[in-house]
């Protein structure tokens, strides 16, 4: 392999990058270093001249060390055969890794889904550079389309470009790929989520509506009085809901997302929901199914009790923690009864309440 220091024009300055050459193949390495190019009227300063110098110096002494590395066989093509493996396959192997988690696993097989669209073909290691992860980000951005034929969000983009550095990432430390072309690509920045919520009133409303499937509404409600994401919900069991004189109902569960053992005190009114206990080991919402049609009815059913936002069955967790803090609950305990690991992770609850607060405080004017 032949390892040539190169320099390309990039807005005002001159980028080095070093121009692998094997087999009739090329890959590239942009060392992040850049000279002062000559300008059209004057010379160069005399610190500007030193301080190209020294940056050729040292391209030149890292071009040096990727050469030797490659006659070492630890630096670029050390095995052709790993090289020519499919990188679509591999992603599909990392994706079934995920399965016990649906979300997670559906983001992965969101993100193969575009890079089939994107590719067209299977994909070998060998073809990932950074062109092709440059080219990849551009689709995502502009041509790729939701199943409604809609553009991608800019945190759709986010997360399904960086399942795609994630596989690479696993793929240099199974040594699969001698080094990762993600590290030379900028990924998307995500944006803030928006987070649909319920007030008290139109929470109301939906608990005095009848639901065509009444399963969706007691879990709904459940989750909007206790904070439970639907994962955890779904898997709870009747060992779990426990009582005390002392501390009254609690639940004591693994949180399925961060594997965090919790304790979470819940109202009368919650337990009240679940109904009569049954067997320590049977699922308190027998029969509660995650689908887009069980989405469309929750959908219905708010429609029904008057309210027109957009609401998933995660809404009822964003309820949760926006009634906590607009009710006076300090954002500290909110972020313990919400199993949150970080307080920032809470703070956007505050913001959205902060938010509101502004909101009303403007609701009032005087014509002064």
């Amino acid at each position: 392999m032949k390892v040539t220091l190169r320099q390309r024009k990039k807005g005002d300055k001159i980028s080095l990058y070093l121009d692998y050459y094997h087999q009739g193949k090329r890959s590239y390495e942009y060392l992040q270093l850049y000279l002062y190019p000559e300008p059209e009227k004057g010379k160069l300063t005399k610190e500007q001249k030193k301080e190209n110098k020294d940056t050729l110096t040292l391209a030149e002494t890292i071009r040096a060390k990727r050469h030797l590395e490659v006659q070492n066989g630890v630096y670029g093509m050390q095995d052709s055969s790993k090289l020519k493996g499919s990188f679509v396959k591999y992603m599909e192997h990392l994706m079934e890794k995920r399965k016990d988690s649906k979300g997670n696993y559906d983001n992965w097989d969101s993100s193969l889904k575009h890079l089939k669209k994107f590719a067209k073909h299977d994909v070998t290691f060998s073809e990932i550079d950074k062109q092709w992860l440059e080219d990849f980000k551009d689709y995502l951005k502009h041509e790729a389309e939701t199943p409604a034929k809609r553009k991608l969000s800019q945190n759709s983009c986010y997360s399904y470009f960086n399942k795609v550095r994630a596989a690479l990432k696993q793929a240099f430390k199974d040594g699969i790929i001698a080094r990762n072309p993600a590290d030379q690509v900028s990924g998307f920045k995500q944006a803030e989520p928006q987070r649909e919520f319920l007030t008290l009133e139109e929470l109301q409303a939906a608990a005095n509506t009848e639901c065509e499937i009444p399963i969706i509404k007691d879990a709904f409600i459940f989750s909007a009085l206790t904070g439970l994401r639907w994962s955890d919900i779904n898997k709870l069991v009747w060992s779990e809901v426990q009582h005390s004189e002392k501390n009254g109902w609690y639940i004591r569960f693994r949180q399925k997302k961060t594997k965090g053992a919790e304790t979470l005190p819940i109202s009368e009114q919650a337990r009240n929901i679940l109904g009569e206990k049954r067997d320590p080991t049977e699922r308190v919402f027998r029969g509660l199914q995650y689908s887009a049609w069980h989405n469309l009815k929750l959908q219905q059913w708010m429609m029904k009790a008057g309210i027109s936002k957009t609401i998933t069955f995660h809404c009822a967790r964003h309820t949760y923690a926006t009634l906590q803090l607009s009710l006076g609950t300090d954002i500290y305990t909110v972020s313990k009864l919400l199993g949150h690991r970080e307080l920032k992770t809470t703070q956007i609850y505050a913001k959205i309440i902060d938010e509101k607060k502004q909101e009303a405080a403007n609701r009032i004017k005087l014509d002064l």
